[in-house]
């Protein structure tokens, strides 16, 4: 069953996720960036300590 399979068969399941991530000092929903800092956002590198 590939992902796309399983992300349709439970559609009626899921819920809206709500990122946030600290700018300026500030924790601030993705959601809410303009396009430029979204854009930034996405080319973020993640790693662990």
């Amino acid at each position: 069953m590939s992902k796309e399979d399983i992300l349709s068969r439970f559609n009626d399941k899921r819920q809206k996720c709500i990122v946030y991530t600290r700018v300026m000092g500030y924790h601030r929903p993705v959601e809410s960036f303009n396009i430029g800092k979204t854009g930034e956002h996405r080319e973020r590198k993640q790693f662990k300590e």
